[in-house]
């Protein structure tokens, strides 16, 4: 069937809408009818075409209607409303110990741009022939009207829930309120340092307060963002430009934070975050720092891990999807987890707008609207 796509590959600084075909569901697999799509900074950086092969739909914040089943697909049906996450195998130790973030195949799963057997769901007609596209980024290439999805990728929602605004807890949000929740397991009057405060560490803010953290510290160079934080939670918030920012963080306490939680690939933040830890502290990450001689590394990096400090690095928050995606509404349902906040909307014929913003920050979280669009 015809579609319409956002296509990475084909240079300008935003994916190009064009029309695609795509083919039926294979077993196993969903045809998605997407409703809204999240704009990730990892789409951001997939643009050019730094890990995934290319011509390609990125998008992996999807939300929307199973409009199709393939064969032996059971759990869902027509009609299920569904958040997309990442894929996963579902077989190796790490899917069968509830966690898929860690997922032996994860890599050519998410980023490959085809399945395993090297087939793609897309293609796209010209005058000389067919040529294929890749698909299935993060098992779901979600920015388009519909999506070939493995079944392991979707997790069911309640239909009372407004659709449009749940992509982002596919991503962005599972990875910050999973982070503090799942991996950190942060807790009533711990302490956290939370290092950017974009949609992922706007999600740990939040998480922090609803888990009942006495000190939550946010850290950003936006006066605007950290108004936010805040507002979500935050007790204290400094800009990272701040003369004598570590030795203000650690006065928080008076001993240092027992977590922080980076967001940044930033090396000299890589180094606070580990800097302002008290003894026994744990440093969680989820983006690598850029290589730079003067970063956290040995012997510096010992130094700083001594008194039983750890650096933990932290995929996906380390979140089961398929239990904690619901849970994440139900904490928005009871006004906990006010992550909507965080949304701005945009129509997909708008995508350039949407993408400009997300890069220059203008905008938290687009969220492209696939439905409905001209009354956004």
């Amino acid at each position: 069937m015809k579609i319409t796509a956002a296509l990475s590959g084909r240079g300008g600084d935003a994916p190009e809408l064009v029309e695609l075909e795509q083919e039926a569901p294979r077993a196993g697999e969903m045809r998605i009818r997407l409703v809204a799509t999240g704009i990730c900074h990892t789409d951001l950086h997939e643009h050019p075409g730094r890990h995934s092969p290319q011509p390609i739909v990125l998008g992996h914040e999807g939300a929307g209607v199973v409009e199709e089943l393939g064969e032996g697909v059971s759990g869902f049906a027509v009609g299920d409303h569904v958040i997309l996450s990442g894929n996963s195998c579902g077989q190796c130790p790490s899917c069968l110990a509830g966690r898929p973030t860690y997922c032996d195949l994860a890599m050519p799963l998410c980023f490959c741009g085809k399945r395993l057997d090297g087939s793609t769901a897309l293609c796209q007609h010209a005058d000389e022939g067919d040529h294929p596209v890749h698909s299935h980024f993060f098992g779901q290439s979600s920015f388009a009207t519909h999506a070939i999805v493995p079944q392991r990728t979707a997790v069911k929602m309640d239909k009372d829930l407004p659709l449009e605004k749940l992509g982002p807890l596919g991503c962005g949000v599972v990875t910050g309120a999973g982070g503090v929740i799942e991996a950190l397991k942060v807790g009533f009057g711990d302490s956290i340092a939370v290092f950017g405060t974009g949609g992922v560490g706007l999600s740990a803010v939040m998480a922090a307060k609803l888990v009942g953290a006495k000190h939550i510290v946010a850290v950003d160079l936006s006066d605007e963002r950290l108004e936010l934080a805040r507002e979500l939670g935050a007790t204290h918030t400094f800009r990272g430009d701040q003369e004598g920012l570590a030795d203000a963080i650690r006065k928080v306490t008076g001993r240092g934070m027992q977590f922080t939680f980076n967001t940044t690939n930033a090396p000299p933040v890589h180094t606070m975050a580990l800097d302002v830890l008290a003894m026994n502290g744990t440093a969680g990450f989820v983006a690598a720092p850029l290589p730079d001689a003067n970063g956290p590394w040995a012997p510096q990096m010992f130094a700083m891990l001594a008194g039983g400090r750890q650096l933990r690095g932290i995929l996906g928050g380390d979140a089961n999807p398929r239990t904690f995606l619901p849970q994440l509404a139900d904490y928005w349902r009871q006004g906990r987890l006010p992550f909507d906040r965080l949304l701005s909307f945009y129509p997909f014929k708008e995508i350039d707008r949407a993408w400009a913003d997300a890069k220059s920050g203008a905008a938290i979280k687009p969220v492209l609207l696939m439905e409905n669009s001209d009354d956004a």
